[in-house]
């Protein structure tokens, strides 16, 4: 999953990610899906603006989206209760993703883990931009 083969701006960007965040969620559509959880796995990649030159930017996070806010983000929308669609999870990501006008794009995928024994996971992959990039 990468976010910066299909960027066609002119700015340079960074691409930042969590990758295979796995999580309990109350996630699904079917009746024996309901007041369980079942196994999710998310990944976020997002895009920053970044320098064109080579040379090495301050070591500061004020330059950067921090990781740990979409760990948290993540964590925050998975708890606040029952989705009945994996697309829904990965928009509501995507967009506090965007939240923060620095992040250019996104790309979340929201996997169900253990939902088919002959399928690693079932799921949707979105790609959203920041309106104003």
């Amino acid at each position: 999953m990468s976010v910066l083969p299909s960027w066609n701006g002119s700015q340079p960007l960074r691409c930042l990610f969590v990758r295979n965040m796995v999580l309990d969620a109350h996630i699904g559509v079917f009746e024996h899906e309901q007041g369980v959880t079942q196994r999710i796995r998310v990944n976020v990649a997002f895009g920053v603006p970044d320098s064109a030159t080579l040379e090495v930017g301050p070591d500061d996070l004020g330059r950067t989206v921090s990781y740990e806010r979409v760990v948290l983000l993540v964590r925050e929308l998975v708890a606040q209760g029952h989705v009945a669609l994996v697309e829904t999870l990965a928009e509501r990501i995507a967009a506090g993703v965007l939240a923060d006008r620095r992040v250019r794009i996104t790309r979340v995928c929201v996997e169900k883990l253990d939902i088919f024994d002959d399928a690693e996971s079932v799921g949707v992959e979105i790609e959203r931009r920041n309106p104003d990039a």
